[in-house]
């Protein structure tokens, strides 16, 4: 099982959505924790991010580093990659 760690920018990104949807991101990376890279996308731009989880229409995007996921941003479909 990987631990998982939130930049304050993902931080502030959860903090912004509401409590449903919040709650829904928190318990799919708590599953996901446990084989990261089975759920991930691996992303062909690398300054957003190495990996992505799709969540219904929410995108997380993240590294992994030893056995951390390293949470870097969370929003929406339409404008996460921008």
């Amino acid at each position: 099982m990987s631990e998982i760690v939130l930049t304050r920018r993902a931080l502030k990104d959860l903090d912004k959505l509401d409590r449903p949807i919040r709650r829904r991101i928190i318990e799919r990376l708590k599953e996901y924790s446990d084989d990261p890279t089975a759920h991930a996308s691996r992303l062909t731009d690398s300054l957003l991010g190495s990996f992505r989880f799709r969540i219904g229409d929410w995108r997380v995007l993240f590294d992994i580093i030893d056995d951390r996921v390293i949470v870097l941003r969370i929003g929406h479909r339409s404008d996460i990659y921008r």
